[in-house]
């Protein structure tokens, strides 16, 4: 597989630093904080419009991203990121929900591990996915942030009906 060119650069928003990293056809990496990825620090026209689109949507004025995506990952992986995309804004869905939606109802456990391993949080949702009982996943800053992310989704489709 020959190596595709990739650039890295952090953006500011009102949740912290944002590292987004982009290769020739995609968005492959996004990372709240401003971290180190593998490929040369500069912004890019496609980093710089997933930025641009992450703002809009932490503004309540975005509910999905047309910027090309390329995360790497299994085939697996890539069916349920995909199915993950698919969640309708501002719902609350379960890993047993996503495996339902594969068709693998079984590997509700497997689609919980390809969930933890999703490069790409807010472009592919995974703020979407909680817990059996509600809660978001993870622990500490991440979960507050998942929960604050699903929170602003709510309140967004809330102001628009009420």
């Amino acid at each position: 597989m020959p190596t595709r060119s990739a650039t890295y650069f952090v953006y500011r928003t009102p949740h912290g630093p944002v590292t987004i990293r982009t290769v020739e056809d995609g968005v492959t990496n996004v990372a709240f904080g401003d971290v180190e990825l593998e490929g040369q620090r500069h912004p890019s026209e496609l980093s710089n419009r997933t930025a641009t689109e992450l703002l809009e949507y932490f503004a309540g004025k975005r509910r999905a991203f047309d910027v090309p995506l390329a995360p790497e990952g299994s085939a697996f992986q890539q069916a349920v990121w995909d199915a993950v995309v698919a969640l309708p804004y501002g719902e609350a869905h379960t890993t047993a929900d996503v495996a339902r939606a594969l068709g693998k109802p079984e590997s509700y456990r497997s689609v919980g591990t390809a969930v933890r391993k999703n490069p790409l949080p807010v472009l592919v949702p995974d703020h979407r996915i909680v817990s059996a009982n509600g809660r978001p996943t993870g622990a500490g800053a991440a979960a507050r942030l998942r929960g604050a992310l699903l929170e602003l989704e709510r309140h967004t489709l809330t102001s628009e009906t009420g």
